[in-house]
């Protein structure tokens, strides 16, 4: 994940106080999780608290503009240029299928064991075998299809 760019050269849009300590403490996490010891994990394991912490906090902007509607389009794409939420994993979200979507790698056909599929988090629970633990290897989601 990209660190975030807050430079603010630019003043934040008005509202921006309203949410700041929210986004300081999803700041305060991502750091604890990148000094976190990594010892015994996976490449990939190491990633996964910092990739859960810029799902969450992206979802949190998402749900603050497009469903409790309680921020401006100016500060929502203030915040999207800023680097605190994802645009392309919040694209996403507004498409139907997609509304659960865990990260951007999950889709993406070129990562996966088999050409063209996409990964195994996707598959709804009910078309797997009763008892199957599902993990993504890329971010650690256990099913994030819109059927789950």
């Amino acid at each position: 994940m990209p660190k975030i760019r807050t430079s603010r050269t630019k003043k934040p849009p008005e509202g921006f106080e309203d949410i700041e300590h929210i986004l300081d403490e999803y700041t305060k996490k991502m750091r604890d999780a990148e000094n976190e010891s990594h010892e015994g994990q996976r490449k990939a394991e190491a990633l996964w608290p910092i990739m859960r912490i810029a799902h969450t906090r992206s979802r949190y902007i998402y749900e603050l503009f497009y469903q409790r509607k309680i921020i401006s389009k100016e500060l929502y794409e203030w915040l999207l240029k800023e680097g605190y939420a994802d645009a392309n994993l919040i694209a996403k979200w507004k498409k139907p299928g997609y509304e659960k979507l865990c990260c951007i790698r999950c889709i993406q056909s070129q990562d996966m064991n088999y050409q063209g599929s996409t990964c195994v988090c996707r598959v709804p629970k009910a078309q797997l075998k009763k008892g199957t633990v599902v993990e993504c290897v890329h971010c650690g989601c256990r099913g994030c299809s819109s059927d789950s």
